[in-house]
């Protein structure tokens, strides 16, 4: 009979009704003990005389009285003999019908079996077992018995080193959970900000004896009672969510996955609006009351090691008359410095980023920051005095990043920038960010300063080469901060982030120039990226109208560079290197332009064609081995091509432009990740699709494909492909010869299309699915038809795709496959010749395309 889930049913019921947490895990607690007590008694391990009565004490989470609905119930059954001597056997069997009964009456135990002697000597070699110790409470049997444990255990407690141990292990989870509580899904327990931090500190100051609750450390003077108030707030919170997670997912669930935040918020009473998601809404308070926690921890740790560590604090260092430096943070001598002088807050961080050997703030200057919070009102950012201090942070060559992370983190960022404010612990559900919007932007703020950085310069070459020339680096600092800032408030972000700027220029008397600058950055920051990822760049009007936009070199310098440090901001999973030789291709060619360079069609054919019989000529090649091959290939295929690529794509067959045979030929790509194939066979209708079956099945994902007919009707298509994430190039290599044989072997077989499937697409597209979007339209000339794709990415998506065309003898002739994290926005150019004659068709089309792309 399960005792303890009919017990369980009824508090679950009560929670529902009445919210409390604290009542809730108090009951769990104590319905545990009860069953524990009577399978205790049941298993006749009361009988035994009390000089060998074992003990029943209960540890952890359960010690404390803290049981959450799910959780493991965790005990110690505490003996006189361990289990090498004699008389263990006089336990044995009534421990095995102990365990036994518990399992049966619904408890999920963790269960130890230990003596005194042995609980101490694990203890001090596992700082868990000394950590679940800690937390322990009587439950039945010999009393004295627990109370000689609990007296030994005392005894060998060390609180130095306990207190060393604890914040290393601290550390080493915020590390293991990006030293952030803004992921995406993050876990209300383990990750920075949750409830292992605020128990990390009562373990702290239990051990001490400094005291075992809240309220405790405020009586101590650890706390003030305002912040008491506040970390209980937090707590409460944390521990609501908690409960709610478990009781959702009907399991021990403690990270808010994708598809428990809007049960979740619903559970909290959130309805989604206009302009926000419920879950959004839910998300953003679980980031704030993190972010609190976050603040609150850093200052009592350290004022817990002051207590603890009395003698060891180093001699201060004068910085000046307000500021010293102590044990590597900024201190300030007055302890209410910044309530007396709040318009000294950005002096402090002005301070923090001219000193490198500064850590952070010490204690007490954050505490005096966190009780300024109400004088960081409209007056103060009204400040002249602070708005100069503000722009002269901006402009610091170092320590900028840093110093906006902790004004970040201290919150002071948001107070002085509203825009800012409404965008902390902001969720993006667009399938490729994976960070809060805050955290995206100060992301890719740092990948900016990295640029300016000379140590770094192996990291992205070009990049600090341009940022090496670059007069204004905080320009971009501010385009970074800006560029968006106006998220989530409905319209497009880029216009009103625009806007945002320019009243902070206006406001910071920003030269109009500089101004002009960071107002075209923040509303031109996605045009560089959409063009170089869904647009012909090797179409000199493409290029000529993306020069008119950025109008001069210091311009479209400013917006690579942002372009670069704002693409690897959203997702490691987003940057590539072809991206990457995307976006510089486009800087290349439109600097060209702006210099004065001819960019038509004819020049580039002639440059292209140059450079390519030069590497011919020095693999060997005759002056014209390749002009039968050449005389083949209309321009479209010179000009979307590298020299490097034709001339690769001519050495393998100058000497076989009439070959009856199916010709694959892969490399490593040049641009240093993934692999470059062309395939060269007679041309037939359904071999795109063919091609897209072999890679999908392959694993390969397709990044770039160009499709060209030749003047004779051979198939010359080049791809640009990669493997799995982080496969290296040594292994590239080992795939090489595998495509070259089975995509041969695909193209050459005459059997029908294997049936497209829809594969599994991840959690996150399965709770946020993308919208898809289909477009169809006619090209400038009307000879070819852009087709525009949108939906959530998944295994065999571009097969499906490639097999509708097939169906309805639409030829391809090319397409840029840009994959953002989950989702993809991939842009076809398709033959318009039956299309352009029949409307039906376009709709048809359009339809069928549509049913591909829906989950």
């Amino acid at each position: 009979m399960n005792k303890f889930a009919t017990l369980k049913s009824f508090i679950f019921k009560e929670f529902n009704e009445n919210g409390k947490v604290n009542l809730l895990t108090k009951q769990l607690s104590r319905a545990a003990q009860s069953i524990l007590e009577e399978a205790w008694t049941e298993a006749g391990l009361c009988d035994f005389p009390n000089a060998v009565s074992p003990c029943l004490v209960g540890v952890g989470g359960f010690g404390r009285d803290e049981l959450f609905p799910y959780s493991d119930v965790d005990i110690l059954v505490l003996l006189h003999f361990g289990s090498d001597h004699p008389e263990f056997n006089l336990y044995k069997d009534k421990l095995e019908k102990f365990i036994t009964l518990c399992w049966d009456y619904g408890l999920e135990i963790g269960s130890s079996v230990r003596t005194v002697d042995e609980c101490i000597e694990e203890s001090k070699k596992d700082i868990t077992i000394r950590t679940a110790l800690l937390e322990s409470k009587f439950l039945c049997g010999n009393r004295k018995l627990y109370q000689l444990f609990s007296t030994r255990y005392d005894a060998e407690m060390d609180p130095k080193s306990f207190f060393v141990e604890k914040l290393l292990e601290l550390r080493q989870r915020h590390q293991k959970y990006q030293n952030t509580p803004y992921s995406l899904e993050p876990n209300c327990k383990e990750s920075p900000g949750g409830l292992r931090d605020i128990q990390a500190i009562l373990w702290m100051t239990r051990a001490a004896g400094l005291g075992s609750n809240i309220n405790d450390l405020s009586i101590r003077g650890i706390l003030t009672p305002r912040e008491a108030r506040e970390l209980n707030k937090n707590h409460k919170l944390l521990q609501t969510i908690r409960a709610h997670l478990h009781l959702i997912s009907n399991r021990r669930q403690d990270q808010l996955i994708f598809e428990v935040q809007t049960p979740l918020a619903t559970c909290f009473g959130l309805t989604s609006t206009t302009a926000k998601r419920a879950s959004e809404q839910m998300m953003r308070r679980y980031y704030w009351a993190a972010k609190a926690v976050n603040q609150l921890n850093e200052i009592l740790i350290q004022n817990i090691k002051a207590l603890i560590f009395p003698k060891e604090a180093s001699q201060a260092l004068p910085i000046s008359e307000h500021f010293v430096e102590k044990n590597n943070q900024l201190e300030i001598i007055d302890p209410l410095f910044f309530e007396r002088h709040p318009e000294s807050i950005f002096l402090a961080f002005h301070t923090f980023a001219k000193h490198s050997s500064l850590d952070g703030f010490s204690s007490q200057a954050l505490r005096s920051l966190y009780n300024s919070r109400e004088l960081m009102d409209k007056k103060w950012r009204e400040s002249p005095h602070n708005r100069q201090q503000f722009i002269e942070i901006i402009k610091e060559p170092k320590g900028i990043t840093r110093t906006l992370q902790l004004m970040n983190q201290t919150s002071v960022l948001g107070r002085y920038l509203p825009p800012f404010r409404k965008i902390v612990g902001q969720m993006q559900h667009d399938l490729f960010h994976v960070y809060t919007v805050d955290q995206h932007i100060l992301t890719v703020l740092k990948n900016v300063r990295r640029f300016f950085i000379p140590e770094l310069s192996h990291e992205f070459p070009f990049c600090s080469q341009l940022a090496a020339n670059f007069d204004k680096p905080w320009l971009l600092v501010l385009g970074a901060l800006f560029h968006d800032i106006a998220k989530g408030r409905g319209g497009d972000h880029s216009d009103l982030g625009k806007k945002d700027v320019r009243i902070f220029a206006k406001q910071h008397g920003l030269a109009p120039e500089d101004a002009e600058l960071v107002s075209f950055l923040v509303a031109e920051h996605l045009s560089m990226s959409q063009i170089a990822q869904k647009q012909d760049i090797s179409d000199p009007e493409v290029v000529e109208a993306f020069a008119h936009k950025v109008k001069d070199e210091k311009h479209l310098t400013a917006l690579y560079l942002l372009t670069v440090a704002d693409i690897r901001g959203t997702s490691p999973k987003v940057w590539n290197a072809w991206k990457g030789k995307l976006l510089e291709d486009l800087y290349r060619i439109t600097l060209k332009f702006l210099g004065g360079a001819r960019y038509d069609t004819h020049s580039q054919l002639e440059q292209c064609q140059l450079k390519a019989q030069e590497i011919l000529r020095l693999h060997g090649l005759s002056n014209d081995a390749h002009l039968e091959l050449w005389q083949q290939i209309d321009i479209g295929f010179f000009l979307k091509h590298d020299a490097d690529d034709i001339a690769w794509v001519t050495r393998h067959l100058f000497n076989k432009t009439q070959s009856q045979k199916s010709i694959v030929c892969a490399r490593i790509s040049p641009i240093g990740e993934g692999l470059q194939v062309f395939v060269y066979t007679p041309d037939h209708g359904d071999l795109f699709a063919r091609i897209c079956s072999y890679f999908d099945r392959s694993k390969f994902n397709i990044l770039d494909a160009n499709i060209h007919t030749t003047k004779h009707h051979y198939a010359l298509d080049t791809f640009q492909i990669s493997y799995l994430e982080g496969t290296e190039i040594a292994a590239y290599r080992d795939l090489i010869q595998m495509i070259e044989y089975g995509l041969n072997e695909i193209i050459t077989v005459n059997s029908p299309l294997p049936e497209a499937f829809k594969g599994r697409i991840s959690r996150q597209s399965r709770t946020f699915p993308v919208q898809p979007l289909v477009s169809l339209v006619p090209d400038e000339r009307g000879d070819s038809f852009i087709l525009s794709l949108s939906a959530s990415d998944r295994v065999g998506l571009l097969y499906g795709i490639s097999k509708v065309l097939v169906k309805h003898q639409i030829s391809l002739k090319s397409a840029r496959i840009n994959t953002l994290g989950e989702r993809v926005e991939d842009t076809l150019l398709l033959d318009g010749e039956k299309l352009k004659l029949n409307p039906k068709l376009q709709i048809q089309l359009e339809t069928e395309l549509f049913e591909v792309l829906s989950i």
